[in-house]
C-alpha cells in the first residue's frame, strides 16, 4: 500500500532592487513531485547560465523518485547534484566568460510521504509544522562555519560583511559533497525553499509571520517577496512553497503525489 501525498506549490522570482540582472533559477516539476531553487553567482550571463544548467540537470537526472526505494533516491539525488557540478565545471574550463561561475541548490522530492532534500550552499529549506517553523537546510558558508566554532553567533552572522561568502558550490571544483535531508511528511506541512536573496532580507522570525498568513502558495510566496524587496531586495530573491493538502494510506512503498494546484 502507497500512501498519497495531495499538495498546493507555487514557485517565484524577482530581480529585486538593487540587481540589474536576475542570476537565480527555479523549478517546479508537480507531476514528479520536484522542486529546485539555484542562486548562480560569477556576474551576469555566467550565474544565470549556471543555475539554469543546474537546475535542468538535476531535473533530468532525478526523474521521478516516486517508486523509488528512500536509499535509492537518495544516492540518485547525490549523483544528480554531482553530475550538474560535473558538467557546469566542464564549461567553465572550457568558456573563458564562464570561467568563476557556479551556483548554490537546494532540491526536494516527496516521495513515500517523506520529503528528501538535496543541498549544495547557501538556499535553504524550511518546514512549518504545527505552526512551527524549522530551517531544515545548513549553509555552506562562512559565517555558518564560524557560528558551528563558536566564533560567530547567529544575530552576528546575519550582519557579518563575509555574509555571502559560500563554501561549497555547484560548478567550481570537479566534484562536490551534496547533503541529503529525510523526514516524514504530514498533512498542513508547507515547505519553503529559497534563494538568500529572501533570508538575507527577512529573518527567521518574519519568516514565520508571514507564513502563519491566510492564503494559498502563490499570494504567500508574493508575500514574501514584496516583502525583501521593501526591506532593499538587495539580491535576487526566488521563493518556492509546496503546502501538504493530505497524506493518505501508510504504506512504506513507492508513493503517489497529486498537485491539487499549481499556480503559474
Amino acid at each position: 500500500m502507497s500512501d498519497t501525498v495531495t499538495f498546493t506549490c507555487a514557485g517565484r522570482t524577482d530581480v529585486g532592487i538593487v540587481r540589474s540582472g536576475n542570476e537565480d533559477n527555479y523549478l517546479v516539476v508537480p507531476e514528479h513531485a520536484m522542486f529546485v531553487v539555484a542562486d548562480g553567482m560569477g556576474g551576469h550571463a555566467a550565474g544565470e547560465v549556471a543555475s539554469e544548467m543546474a537546475v535542468r540537470i538535476i531535473a533530468d537526472e532525478l526523474g521521478d523518485l516516486r517508486d523509488v526505494a528512500a536509499d535509492v533516491a537518495a544516492e540518485r539525488m547525490r549523483h544528480a547534484i554531482r553530475e550538474a557540478n560535473a558538467v557546469i565545471f566542464q564549461r567553465t574550463l572550457s568558456e573563458h566568460d564562464k570561467r568563476g561561475m557556479g551556483t548554490t541548490t537546494t532540491v526536494m522530492a516527496l516521495l513515500d510521504g517523506r520529503y528528501l532534500i538535496g543541498q549544495v550552499g547557501d538556499s535553504r529549506a524550511y518546514l512549518l509544522r504545527d505552526g512551527e517553523l524549522m530551517q531544515l537546510t545548513k549553509d555552506h558558508s562562512y559565517v555558518q562555519e564560524q557560528v558551528d566554532a563558536g566564533f560567530l553567533s547567529p544575530a552576528e552572522a546575519r550582519t557579518h560583511p563575509y555574509s555571502n561568502v559560500i563554501t561549497r558550490c555547484v560548478g567550481a571544483n570537479v566534484d562536490v559533497a551534496p547533503d541529503t535531508y529525510v523526514g516524514t511528511v504530514q498533512r498542513g506541512d508547507m515547505f519553503l525553499l529559497a534563494s538568500d536573496g529572501l533570508t538575507g532580507m527577512i529573518d527567521d522570525p518574519e519568516l514565520h509571520q508571514i507564513l502563519l498568513g491566510e492564503g494559498e502558495p502563490d499570494a504567500l510566496a508574493a508575500a514574501l517577496i514584496d516583502e525583501a524587496n521593501r526591506r532593499g531586495g538587495l539580491d535576487n530573491i526566488t521563493v518556492i512553497l509546496v503546502r501538504v493538502d493530505d497524506v493518505q494510506g501508510g504504506g512504506a512503498g513507492g508513493a503517489r503525489t497529486q498537485a491539487a494546484t499549481t499556480p503559474a
